[in-house]
Formats: structure tokens, C-alpha cells, sequence
């Protein structure tokens, strides 16, 4: 069956693109491993120029346009990561781009394209809806259109990831690859099903847009009614007319994480592997984590870490929601006597356990306590879940009542 890209339109990317792509480690991901008894390896896309993948099909698409087109400058619509890839891409080339993204991107995005030269407008909620006025600034000044995925050139480029993997892991058993509109995964496919055919391809989406599944059960591109997720990378409505075939016929299984399991995966990337990976670059691992890519023991497998540009203040908030779930912050509530120093002993009580104040509130009317007490709510900082409940049971047993705030159980 023809598709959009061949595996030699790939190599003839790989070649265009040598002197200007790094071609990124692939490195071991020793803790995952041991914990889930297989040899996993993180395919660092997040250490690429720019930040992700996504200066592999832009400069392939951009380098190939004709004067003609050249001259008229480039548009694209981003959520972030193909903003800064066809923004490299145009200044390499000497081309002017302009950048359409939502009210809402990332700002660390927005910036990092703007430095790289490019024109950015904010528009819409979403990136369908950055796409939408991108076609209409198109066709009002005659820029050369860039899509994020759906194209020939856009998908040969993403491909020659498949073509490192396929040398680096010839015994590889199992990929797990982020989905949005199905550029990355599509040009892979083509490259690692040719060069290793017996390793199966499983693709992950967010949860909170996650059309790929409905769109292969339907036999076409469906839209996905929301696009809400911290994995703004991979955060696209509909999958693409030319990728959605491939996925279909190359890829073997498709999967859905939440958040929440995000969340555990860009924590564990970064405190493990040092690897500072956004919530898009993370959904392999939050897959391989939650165990819904049927990896099997021993088997040899590879994750694409597809893009590192993550929001300051995101990764501040991601970091701590992911050390409340390990059980490394704990939040606790007690009353006291409303008393002058009845919080010194409680403090105390805290600091023989060997657990850190990181923040402390008193609290009165709020909880509608006995008007002679006043509510105490304390975040810990403890070593693990087991050194939070020998804290937990150290203030129980020093007369405080209290009641967990976090929602976390203790081990069993």
C-alpha cells in the first residue's frame, strides 16, 4: 500500500538533515529497567534543537520549498514545539515565519520562538483553533503553509528517528511512541517496521484528547470534543488524512494516559535519568509506568522522549503534586489550644520524627472548630510513604488527632 512517505524518502531526509540535527543519544533507563524487569532505553529527542523532534520535518518541509515559496515567507500553527522547529528551520533558510499559537501556549514556547526569530500570534483556545486562523492569515497573505504533521515532508523528516533506533536497538521488542496529530509516530512506523519488523509500535495519548482510537474504529479522522491536558505537545483534535493510515497499518496498539500519571512520569525522567522532559515527552513512560503497553519480562523496548520545552512554573507544580503521590510531602490537619506556644510543642513533635515543615497554616473560623482551638494544617516534607505514617503514628501517640489531607493511603 502507497503511503504519504516511503522508507527511502526517509533516508533522503536523514541525509538532508545531517549537518543540522543531532542525532540524539539513546540512552539506558537504568531505574525503569530494574523496576519493571526489562531493558529500556529513552530515545532524548528532548536534547534536540530546539527543544523536540520537530526540527526534523520542518527543516526537511522548509529546505525543499521552492523560491517561489521561499519568498512569500512560512506560516504554522503550533502548540510550541513545531513553533520552535519551523522557526529554526526558516532562519537556517533564510526565510521569514510567523507562528500561530493558542492564547494559552506554554510561555516558555512562546518566547523561545520569538527568539528564534519568528513572528507569534496568540489566537484561540486550542490548537485546532490556531490552525483555523493560520489558514485564514494564509490565503489573506499568501504565506507558504507548514503543517505540524500531515505532509509528505513533515513525516519523511520525523522518520529519521526510526532510522537511529533501528541501528542502535536491532533487537528491539517494543516502542512506545507520543501521538498527536501522528507525524512522529507515522515516519517512525515507516522506518522501524521495515528495518525491525518483529517490534511492535504502541502509541500513547492523553487522555483529555485522545482521538487516534475513535478515528481508526470510524475508518477516519474523528475530532476529539476537549483538548485538555498538561501534554500540550501531543494535544491535537484530529489526527491527520495521511498519517491516520499509517498509524492503522503499522501501529499495533494505541493507549490513553491520564495526567495524573503524566505527572509520575516527568518526575521519575527527571529524577532518575536527569532527563527534563514536558508532559508530551513523558506519555511513553507514564504508558511503560502504568503498565498499559503489555511489555513483557526481559524484552528490549524504547520510549521517544519527544520534547523537553516545559513551563517553569508547570514543572514547579508538576514536581510537587509528583512528591505528594510518592508519599514525599504529606499533609496533615490537628487542632491545639488556641493558646499562646501550643505550636512550638507540635513543631517539635514534627522535628523528632525527622520530617520537614514545609509550609504551615493556622487556621480558625474556616473549620468551624471549637471556638477555644484553632486548626493547624502542616505539609511534610518525609523520606518515603513508610517514614510519613512513622510520623503520622509519632504525633498520634503525642495526643494530636489528625486527619490526612492529601489523599494518599499508607502502604499496606
Amino acid at each position: 500500500m502507497g503511503y504519504a512517505a516511503s522508507l527511502n524518502d526517509i533516508q533522503a531526509a536523514r541525509s538532508l538533515l545531517r549537518d543540522v540535527i543531532v542525532a540524539t543519544p539513546l540512552l539506558p533507563a537504568e531505574r525503569l529497567s530494574e523496576e519493571l524487569g526489562a531493558r529500556i532505553f529513552y530515545k532524548t529527542e528532548n536534547t534536540q534543537r530546539s527543544g523536540s523532534f520537530k526540527i526534523r520535518g520542518a527543516y526537511n518541509t522548509i529546505s525543499r520549498l521552492a523560491a517561489s515559496e521561499r519568498a512569500r515567507g512560512v506560516i504554522a500553527p503550533s502548540a510550541g514545539n513545531h513553533a520552535q522547529g519551523v522557526a529554526l528551520a526558516a532562519r537556517l533558510n533564510g526565510v521569514k515565519a510567523t507562528i500561530v499559537m493558542p492564547e494559552r501556549a506554554p510561555l516558555t514556547k512562546v518566547v523561545a520562538t520569538r527568539r528564534l526569530g519568528a513572528e507569534v500570534i496568540l489566537h484561540g483556545a486550542s490548537f485546532d483553533d490556531a490552525v483555523a486562523h493560520a489558514r485564514e492569515l494564509q490565503q489573506d497573505c499568501g504565506f507558504t503553509y507548514i503543517h505540524a504533521f500531515d505532509h509528505p515532508h513533515v513525516i519523511a523528516g520525523q522518520g529519521t528517528i526510526g532510522l537511529e533506533l533501528a541501528e542502535s536497538l536491532p533487537d528491539l521488542n517494543l516502542l512506545v511512541v507520543p501521538i498527536g496529530g501522528g507525524g512522529l509516530i507515522s515516519g517512525i512506523a515507516l522506518a522501524v517496521k521495515v528495518l525491525c519488523p518483529d517490534a511492535r509500535i504502541v502509541g500513547v495519548q492523553a487522555a483529555g484528547c485522545a482521538p487516534v482510537s475513535p478515528s481508526l474504529q470510524a475508518g477516519q479522522p474523528c475530532t476529539s470534543p476537549t483538548a485538555h491536558t498538561i501534554a500540550d505537545g501531543i494535544a491535537v483534535k484530529r489526527p491527520g488524512e495521511m498519517t491516520l493510515p499509517i498509524i492503522r497499518d503499522l501501529v499495533d496498539d494505541v493507549v490513553t494516559v491520564e495526567d495524573d500519571e503524566i505527572v509520575l512520569a516527568i518526575a521519575h525522567a527527571l529524577q532518575n535519568s536527569r532527563m527534563l522532559v514536558e508532559g508530551a515527552g513523558a506519555a511513553g513512560v507514564a504508558a511503560l509506568l502504568a503498565g498499559k503497553v503489555g511489555l513483557r519480562p526481559g524484552e528490549v523496548a524504547a520510549t521517544v522522549l519527544c520534547g523537553g520545552n516545559i513551563d517553569g512554573n508547570l514543572l514547579v507544580r508538576v514536581i510537587e503534586q509528583a512528591m505528594v503521590r510518592q508519599g514525599r510531602y504529606i499533609l496533615l490537619r490537628t487542632t491545639v489550644d488556641d493558646r499562646p506556644g501550643n505550636l512550638a510543642p507540635l513543631i517539635n513533635k514534627v522535628a523528632e520524627a525527622g520530617a520537614n515543615v514545609v509550609d504551615i497554616y493556622h487556621r480558625r473560623a474556616a473549620w468551624l472548630g471549637p471556638v477555644d482551638r484553632v486548626g493547624i494544617e502542616l505539609v511534610l516534607e518525609v523520606r518515603d510513604l513508610g517514614h510519613g505514617e512513622a510520623v503520622y503514628q509519632h504525633l498520634e501517640q503525642a495526643g494530636y488527632h489528625l486527619e490526612r489531607g492529601d489523599g494518599v493511603a499508607w502502604p499496606t
